[in-house]
């Protein structure tokens, strides 16, 4: 049989069969404990992250072996100047990591990879980040979302035999699943693969296609119609680039990170054997949520570079610009600031490491962990890179040829706001963390009642699990009465003589893991079928864990760095001011639960779309082009130049 030259028409998918296809994407079940899901249900459990794990000898040798070269290279190969003034990263530098084996840091070495852990891979990416993050995008896009990820979860023996070592070797890959019109939303993808004999044949358009202008190897999601014999849904495949009917149509240019190989993929009739499809078909949104919750942690591990980089130009800046006979670093106003660098930037490195450990040792589920790190790393990132322009003051928002032009030091913290705020949108935008982690927080409320408030649900299973819930609540909810954060003295073991006290932050977090939980069951009592629609509340929640998950992560590192010698009563401090920052905001966002304006705001949205605010837009000009708000992308072949351009200066 031989597919059909047209394409099926766009999916008209509903908010309801939107849900369903994300909820069929979840991983169900939790066969390992989490300390975050245990959190957001009011249960404190220290013991799943004290005391702090660590690597195995062999895997601090070789990690810190490949950091010590990457160093070097960082230092005398990579200009980061030049990426950012050309937009490309030069073809020679991609050459130099091929040869350092970068590209296989995460592969095993059996076929041919550095077999780093994801402590040094992430220890790895903030290195190179701080000296292009552009570069750090180019090589966490291909290991940590592209084709050997979720060959190593998902693939056959034979695929990793054919596909890991090319990868390990250098072979640059990228993730394919945005479309023009479908972004957090995959229900609605339109990219189809229709069975054809042993082959599938792939046409689509993809957009926002990291490492695809350059790559050799792609994952693709796309649609595989139901037949007989094809059960269908959204499946993933290795693509080669340079098969025929791939074209790269256009390179896309950003606010930051000019050097990033993102462009925009159409496939017409692509030939794609069924022996590389990864997994059975309909599994493909599963292998990529399940491929994201390690590979999310490259990001935060960039956000702790930058957050190293602030805090240094921070300290030497505010050391030498004098200000009314002081340095400026001697007024509160700025001090203030550095205080928040220096505190965020060591909470930020431990929820990276904890995280990254954790995912190493594989005895705890990380998926909320992982999802947790990447939201509030992107968020505290763009903060610290924020108050750094500020503190840089004029000198901050000019860029760093104009500086050096000038015959001052350039220092590109205006670039670093730049390339940080995508951080916010990549990998899930700040919004969709929310409701991906709200989901999961709330997961054994609506395993027990979620029948309740379904209304697919007939009376006699609403009465069934209302009989299965009121069971559950009148065990947990005594529960979440009182515990150890009431108890004077608990946790003392964060109390040694000498530094500051960090057994009361641990208290605090134990009381406001229970008032969190409490806050949750309220919520869900009063609103029920509701809930869902509560995305600012929803929110709120999340935030709030997050402050606690770091706050324990800042304070198991402490007592970590302080058992390691040399930097305890250093750390115990930088802990200690950051736990007091978190207290701070999440008592606001405590306050914030039930005091805000979540209601008249949607009442001003109504009126915003309604155009009854036309009048306030008026007495400007609009400079916006014009075009479609998003391209039409129609099925068939390209009619553009295709710019893909592979890097293999050895070919």
């Amino acid at each position: 049989m031989t597919a059909p030259l047209e394409k099926e028409p766009r999916p008209k998918v509903g908010e309801r069969e939107s849900r369903q296809v994300a909820e069929a994407a979840r991983e169900r079940d939790w066969r390992k404990p989490s300390f975050a899901k245990e959190l957001f249900l009011g249960r404190f459990r220290l013991d799943l992250i004290h005391p702090h794990p660590l690597p195995a000898v062999d895997d601090r040798r070789r990690g810190e072996e490949f950091l010590t070269r990457l160093r070097a290279f960082c230092e005398t190969r990579i200009d980061g100047a030049r990426v950012e003034r050309e937009a490309k990263i030069p073809d020679e530098v991609i050459e130099g990591l091929r040869e350092l084996g970068a590209f296989g840091m995460k592969t095993d070495v059996a076929y041919g990879g550095l077999g780093l852990t994801q402590v040094y891979y992430n220890k790895a990416l903030a290195l190179v980040g701080s000296a292009s993050p552009a570069i750090g995008a180019l090589l966490s896009a291909h290991q940590s979302i592209g084709v050997p990820q979720p060959l190593k979860l998902f693939g056959t023996q034979e695929q990793k035999d054919t596909f890991l070592p090319r990868l390990a070797r250098g072979d640059i890959s990228a993730f394919l699943l945005t479309e023009p019109d479908v972004g957090s939303d995959p229900a609605r993808l339109a990219t189809t693969a229709v069975p054809d004999g042993d082959d599938y044949l792939l046409d689509g358009v993809k957009l926002w296609t990291t490492n695809g202008v350059v790559a050799d190897l792609l994952v693709v999601m796309a649609r595989v119609p139901r037949s007989e014999g094809h059960r269908g849904g959204i499946t993933a495949f290795v693509v080669e680039a340079a098969s025929e009917g791939v074209t790269v149509e256009h390179r896309n240019a950003f606010m930051g990170l000019r050097g990033l190989e993102n462009g925009v993929t159409r496939f017409h009739r692509v030939r794609v054997p069924a022996a590389h499809r990864i997994g059975p078909e309909g599994a493909g949104l599963k292998i990529a949520l399940t491929t994201l919750n390690t590979g999310r942690l490259s990001l935060p591990a960039m956000c702790v570079g930058a957050g190293k980089w602030c805090l240094k130009i921070a300290r030497e800046w505010t050391a030498v610009r004098e200000q009314w006979g002081k340095p400026v670093a001697r007024h509160e106003a700025v001090g203030t600031k550095i205080s928040f660098i220096a505190a965020t930037t060591f909470a930020l490195e431990a929820v990276l490491d904890l995280c990254s450990q954790m995912a190493d040792e594989d005895r705890n589920d990380i998926r909320i962990e992982a999802a947790i790190a990447k939201l509030y790393g992107s968020e505290m990132a763009w903060r610290m890179a924020d108050e750094l322009v500020q503190i840089r003051g004029g000198r901050g928002y000019e860029t760093a040829d104009s500086l050096a032009a000038r015959g001052e030091r350039a220092v590109p913290a205006e670039q670093m706001l730049r390339d940080l705020r995508i951080n916010r949108i990549f990998e899930g935008s700040t919004e969709i963390m929310h409701l991906l982690i709200a989901r999961e927080a709330v997961d054994a409320h609506l395993t027990v009642a979620g029948d309740l408030i379904d209304p697919d649900k007939n009376l006699g299973d609403k009465a069934r699990a209302g009989a299965a819930a009121g069971a559950y609540y009148a065990r947990w909810l005594p529960k979440l009465v009182t515990g150890a954060g009431r108890v004077p003295g608990a946790y003392g073991e964060f109390h040694p003589s000498g530094h500051a006290d960090l057994s009361v932050h641990l208290r605090y977090v134990e009381r406001a893991s229970r008032k969190l939980a409490r806050s949750t069951f309220y919520a869900m009592s009063r609103w029920q079928g509701r809930m869902e629609g509560k995305q600012a509340f929803l929110g709120r929640i999340v935030d709030i864990g997050a402050e606690l998950f770091a706050m324990s992560a800042a304070c198991v590192r402490a007592e970590l760095l302080r058992g390691g010698g040399g930097r305890g009563r250093e750390a115990y401090q930088l802990a200690d001011v950051f736990c007091r920052q978190a207290r701070l905001r999440a008592d606001e966002l405590f306050d914030r639960l039930w005091s805000n304006t979540d209601d008249i705001d949607r009442r001003v949205v109504d009126g915003v779309l309604a155009g009854r605010y036309t009048w306030l837009e008026e007495g400007i000009v609009d400079p916006s082009g014009d075009g479609p708000w998003i391209a039409e992308t129609e099925p068939g072949p390209s009619v553009l130049p295709n710019v893909h351009r592979p890097v293999h200066p050895d070919r």
